[in-house]
Parts: structure tokens; C-alpha cells; sequence
């Protein structure tokens, strides 16, 4: 039987961290921001399937959420600023995903790698799945920074701003529902989030 580095190159997302050019009060590794990810592509789809009619499967859109940055392994973390500095380098950078993407369903043995290609290819997402993992993927980066802001880096101020601006160009119902109902506790401290739920 033939071996497989598949899940060893993951292991390694623990060892990419998110936000290279920015002082951070705590670091933040791709590895957990794609679980903080999948929780709330979950809980979105969850939203908008219990209070807007949605008829999405919110435990594949968590699977797709898990593996959307899992190409990072292979290509590193590449700043914001830079991947979308222009229109070329952003269409740029999409082809080495792509192919990133691709090397890592041919790391799977042969008769795993279409059960692994839904997740893995973000083209093989539909255009409904892919709205909730990216509203998810900035909501989870909106939420980094505020926990930067309440430890008092101020480093993270313009980035709040332009993720309120992403935010707001990819609103949808079930994300003002998550905005209003779980968002405001990320500034608050572990005494005061624990006051009502008490051991």
C-alpha cells in the first residue's frame, strides 16, 4: 500500500501564521482560524436554513470551510495587501491556488481523491456554499480584530475598517443575525462573558 503525505502536510498549518506583517498581541495560526471558520460557516448555514429558508447542508459547507485555506500549506500565507494589490496579482494568485489545490488531492491515494476533491477544489463549491465560507472567513477575521483592539492594538484599526467594508459588500440576512447576536461578546472580558453562565 502506497503511503500518503496528505495529512502530514496539514499537520502543518499549525506552523503558518495569519497575519505576517502585523504586530499581534496573541498569534494566530491558519490551523485554528480554519476551525474558528468552519464553526461560523456552520452556524450561518444553520442561520439562513432555520430563519430565512435556506436549504443549505451546513456540515458540508464545515467541511469546505476546514480545507479553504489547507493550499496554504503549499503556497504560505500571502498578506492581504499584497495578494489583492492589483486585479493581476490577484488573478495571479488564483492559478497557484488552483494548482496548489490540485497537488494536494493528488497527495490522496487514487481511489480517495474524489471524495476528497468537493472540499478541497473551491470550484467544485457552489456559488451559494462559497457566499458563506468567504462571509465567514472575513467574519472570523473581523473578530481577530477586535480581540486585537480590546487588548489595546491599535495596529489592527485600518483592518477592522476594511473588513467592515468587506463585510458589508457580502451581507446577507443570516450574517446581520450573527453580527447582532454573537458578535458583541468578542469585546467584552472573561468575567463579563461569564457573568450570565456562571459554573
Amino acid at each position: 500500500m502506497q503511503q500518503s503525505h496528505f495529512f502530514a502536510h496539514l499537520s502543518r498549518l499549525k506552523l503558518i501564521n495569519r497575519w505576517p506583517l502585523m504586530r499581534n498581541v496573541r498569534t494566530e495560526n491558519v490551523s485554528e482560524h480554519s476551525l474558528q471558520v468552519a464553526m461560523v460557516a456552520h452556524a450561518l448555514a444553520l442561520i439562513k436554513n432555520m430563519k430565512f429558508g435556506g436549504q443549505l447542508n451546513a456540515e458540508r459547507i464545515a467541511l469546505m470551510a476546514i480545507y479553504h485555506d489547507a493550499s496554504e500549506v503549499l503556497t504560505g500565507d500571502l498578506p492581504t495587501p499584497v495578494k489583492y494589490y492589483n486585479e493581476q496579482i490577484a488573478h495571479e494568485y488564483k492559478k497557484i491556488e488552483k494548482i496548489a489545490q490540485q497537488k494536494l488531492i493528488e497527495m490522496l491515494p487514487e481511489e480517495l481523491q474524489e471524495a476528497w476533491r468537493p472540499f478541497l477544489d473551491e470550484h467544485a463549491h457552489s456559488e451559494e456554499e462559497t457566499a458563506i465560507v468567504k462571509q465567514a472567513d472575513a467574519l472570523c477575521a473581523y473578530l481577530k480584530c477586535l480581540e486585537e483592539l480590546s487588548a489595546g492594538n491599535n495596529e489592527f484599526r485600518l483592518a477592522k475598517a476594511r473588513l467592515e467594508k468587506t463585510l458589508h459588500q457580502r451581507r446577507s440576512p443570516e450574517m446581520d443575525y450573527f453580527m447582532a447576536v454573537f458578535v458583541p461578546s468578542f469585546t467584552l472580558s472573561l468575567d463579563e462573558i461569564s457573568q450570565d453562565s456562571p459554573l
